[in-house]
């Protein structure tokens, strides 16, 4: 948004018929028939304003480059074959190798260099697991990766030490390893973005390279990422980035489900963060993982700002436990309606409803912010929403009914901003901030079939 501009006939706040007027980049007049004044105006035709989404949790430049892979894993390929054809029909990136994502054990068991040696020999092949724990290499990609000579203790090793093609946890030690290329452009993600509502989101990938770090932020400030970034990956020492469109956040955590890690090594992690005035922000997707954490918690204590990224499962007793120390929960129930099956097949009984909670975490007095956790869950924030509504699986079975949550608190979990996920949201007001969503038709009509369809034009923020 560049200049002036009256938008006219919006629903705003539930009143229909309200004129909004912005200037520099602020709502600064709202009321019925205000005057255009010659100014650029839009007609809302009874549409909704609202403010941008933000998407409190994905990760840049894994969703760009997932958007030039090949497909790896249930919807578009779900047996052994077919996963062979996709391989064989891709073309290989400038230095010859194949990047594959979203691959899962139903497709064609447990893969390692062997078992991909079977399915694609020809060329360096490197798939990464649905989600983004493991990187699987075939035989020449594990060669040349030099897996043999690894010092990761991610390297996954056979009886005889001899590497298995699989690699935990090790994504910035693998790719030092790969062809030199350069962070993939953010252009095409910053526009999706846009066309889906959202004008701030929240890198979450840890410990960002200085390379990923720096691409950001010239896509930010030459306009490919029009949306503003809260970085978690940022370095607790050194010079961080700090403007208008890029500002750090929490310190991202990862306790890795793969390899539980030491108490008080983790203990010192949180303490250090909290010593330069960092919150933390916390991976867990384990029962074992969250409470390893609130141990920790208890003995380091808690700072505001403090949060747990994603609570796939947690436990209903630790719900005051998690409410006395003040934790925001960073959660995703669009993994629900990708991945809500395989959860009825594989997840144990006792632990299904304390998958994804997001009812029973509001009611415990829990602030919940939603987010996409892109590329492993959905991107789009409306089939997030969509999904907190009914829990739905793809097979129309129902994960988790009693923590369903409505429409109009699923999008409020979009509303908040990024520095405070899961506190007021935010409103169009005079004087707040003019990053908008235009929407078709009024909110409730939106909000009874979440979807992106019904956005009509986003306002992303000002320089």
């Amino acid at each position: 948004m560049t200049g002036p501009l009256l938008i006219v006939d919006a629903e705003v706040g539930g009143v229909a018929g309200v004129d909004v007027r912005v200037e520099s980049g602020r709502v600064v007049e709202m009321g019925r028939g205000l005057p255009r004044r010659g100014i650029e105006s839009i007609d809302a035709a009874g549409g909704a304003l609202i403010p941008g989404l933000t998407d409190h949790h994905l990760h840049l430049h894994a969703t760009a480059a997932d958007a030039m892979s090949v497909r790896c894993g249930p919807p578009a390929v779900s047996t052994p074959d077919a996963l062979r054809d996709a391989l064989a029909a891709a073309p290989s990136d400038p230095a010859g190798w194949l990047r594959g994502v979203g691959y899962v054990e139903s497709v064609a068991g447990d893969l390692d260099a062997a078992a991909l040696d079977r399915l694609c020999p020809d060329r360096p092949v490197r798939i990464q697991h649905r989600s983004g724990a493991m990187w699987m290499l075939n035989s020449a990609a594990a060669r040349a990766a030099r897996l043999e000579s690894g010092d990761h203790p991610g390297v996954e090793r056979d009886d005889t030490g001899a590497p298995t093609g699989r690699v935990w946890r090790a994504d910035d030690w693998l790719r030092a390893r790969l062809p030199a290329t350069r962070p993939p452009s953010l252009a095409s993600l910053g526009s999706t973005l846009t066309d889906l509502g959202v004008t701030s989101v929240t890198d979450a990938t840890p410990d960002l390279a200085p390379e990923s770090q720096t691409a950001i932020a010239h896509a930010t400030a030459i306009g490919d990422l029009p949306q503003r970034v809260h970085l978690l990956g940022a370095p607790l020492r050194g010079p961080a980035p700090d403007t208008r469109r890029l500002t750090v956040g929490p310190y991202k955590i990862v306790i890795a489900d793969s390899g539980l890690p030491d108490l008080s090594t983790l203990a010192d992690t949180v303490a250090a963060a909290h010593a330069v005035g960092r919150p933390v922000a916390v991976h867990c997707v384990s029962r074992e993982a969250l409470l390893i954490l609130l141990v920790v918690f208890d003995d380091v204590g808690t700072i505001p700002g403090d949060r747990i990224e994603h609570g796939a499962l947690v436990p209903r007793e630790t719900l005051t436990r998690v409410a006395d120390l003040g934790l925001t929960v960073v959660t995703q129930p669009g993994f629900l309606c990708d991945r809500g099956d395989d959860y009825l097949r594989d997840v144990d009984d006792v632990d299904l409803p304390d998958l994804y909670r997001c009812r029973s975490l509001l009611d415990a007095g829990i602030p919940v912010a939603l987010s996409s956790d892109a590329p492993y869950g959905p991107l789009d924030p409306w089939r997030v929403i969509a999904a907190a509504v009914d829990r739905r699986a793809r097979s129309g079975a129902t994960v988790g009914p009693d923590e369903r949550i409505t429409a109009a608190t699923a999008l409020d979990g979009y509303l908040t901003p990024a520095t405070d996920p899961g506190g007021a949201p935010r409103r169009v007001e005079v004087g707040a901030e003019a990053d908008l969503v235009l929407l078709h038709c009024p909110l409730a009509v939106a909000l009874a079939a979440p979807s992106a369809d019904a956005v009509r034009r986003t306002w992303t923020p000002a320089g």
